[in-house]
């Protein structure tokens, strides 16, 4: 995904394709879904998201506090994987640029 620095989390949930898309029309209220982005870019944070919801400290308490509440188990893997996402773009804004060595 390029130009993570200019990026806010809600662009790169768009861009990865996990950030809710309305279908209203109207008067005509319906459930948002994932839609858009780039699907092969998509496979990623879900998969990685299935073994965070068990094993990531970060990740456990968002998916406890989803199945506490009775959220399907799609909409909670992909919660995961978006938190995934604000993260990894997170981290990609705040670390600095490592410093290229010559090869003497």
């Amino acid at each position: 995904m390029p130009a993570p620095d200019r990026e806010t989390a809600g662009e790169a949930a768009t861009k990865s394709g996990l950030a809710p898309v309305p279908g209203d029309i109207g008067t005509m209220r319906d459930k948002r879904m994932i839609a858009g982005g780039r699907r092969d870019l998509r496979h990623v944070p879900f998969q990685t998201a299935r073994a965070a919801a068990c094993d990531n400290p970060v990740s456990k308490p968002l998916t406890k506090r989803l199945k506490g509440r009775g959220k399907p188990h799609k909409l909670i893997i992909t919660a995961v994987a978006r938190s995934l996402v604000t993260i990894a773009n997170a981290v990609l804004k705040t670390t600095a640029p490592r410093p290229t060595n010559p090869v003497d």
